[in-house]
């Protein structure tokens, strides 16, 4: 069952209800937003020249975005992964693929080690399989330049723990950004903020999950051979938060999958190298028609 909300639905998909903007045709593509605590407008519309040839389901993943309250105790990767089988049962989807950016890397991960083969394929972007690997985070950040940036993302990080509005939200994300650009200076940064407006923050759900800071604690690296469906891990050689050694052990620990490294990139691959991240999602999804 689903109901209309602006720019959406509201999707059942049993004990809640998920919001999903749909764009396209095709072959369908499950889009799961990072954060824990934004929603699917930290896409804007960098993934929309994909909907030429599939149907792209951007998905605001369990109390996040413009999706349903649901019980905190519901507030896990774990379930989060669950969600996916649910979400696609609801939209009556055969074959689909998956997509995850940050932490919505861990989620469709996750899903991929529970539920081997349920999705047809799965892309891990900008992902980990343990929380070990963000260890590297406090060394990136030690060595972060300039030195103002960097005092400005430590204490964002501390500030993510006593959100507790949206605005409160929207600006510790915007101190970070300089932080997950390969070049923190980038004049892309105030032009992705444009192109990503409209978002529903949930600073709530950030708290929670940034409590231990685990960011839900993925610990899949020693479960991967057991991924039957294809994967494709999506990396950026200066991200400093999904450090690419991380995407590195996905890509030897599942059977035959592809890592495709992207050079002049850090953590937000799918903007600083818009091109060559959609040829190799393209190139990835079964072909149109």
């Amino acid at each position: 069952m689903a109901s209309n909300v602006v720019g959406g639905r509201l999707v059942d998909i049993g004990d809640t209800q998920l919001h999903v903007d749909e764009k396209g045709a095709g072959f369908p593509l499950l889009i799961f937003h990072g954060g824990p605590g934004l929603d699917h407008h930290m896409f804007g519309d960098y993934l929309d020249p994909l909907a030429d040839d599939f149907r792209l389901v951007f998905v605001d993943q369990r109390s996040q975005g413009w999706s349903a309250r649901a019980p905190e105790s519901t507030w896990s990767l774990g379930r989060m992964a669950a969600d996916v089988n649910s979400l696609a049962r609801a939209l009556n989807l055969g074959e689909y693929a998956t997509l995850g950016h940050s932490f919505g890397a861990f989620v469709v991960l996750q899903h991929a080690v529970e539920y081997p083969g349920q999705a047809a394929r799965t892309i891990v972007s900008s992902g980990l399989p343990s929380s070990r690997y963000l260890s590297h985070v406090q060394e990136n950040l030690a060595a972060f330049e300039p030195a103002n940036l960097r005092n400005q993302v430590t204490a964002s990080w501390e500030r993510e723990k006593e959100a507790q509005t949206h605005d409160d939200v929207a600006s510790l994300l915007r101190d970070q950004l300089p932080f997950q650009f390969g070049d923190p200076l980038d004049p892309r940064i105030r032009e992705y903020e444009r192109r990503t407006s409209g978002a529903r923050f949930s600073p709530d759900v950030l708290r929670r999950f940034a409590a231990d800071e685990t960011y839900g604690g993925i610990e899949v690296e020693d479960r991967l051979p057991s991924v039957r469906q294809p994967v494709l891990v999506l990396a950026g050689r200066m991200d400093r938060t999904c450090v690419v050694e991380g995407a590195q052990a996905i890509a030897r620990g599942i059977p035959g999958a592809r890592l495709v490294v992207f050079e002049h990139s850090g953590h937000m691959t799918f903007v600083e190298e818009n091109e060559a991240y959609l040829k190799a999602v393209r190139g990835f999804l079964p072909p149109p028609g």
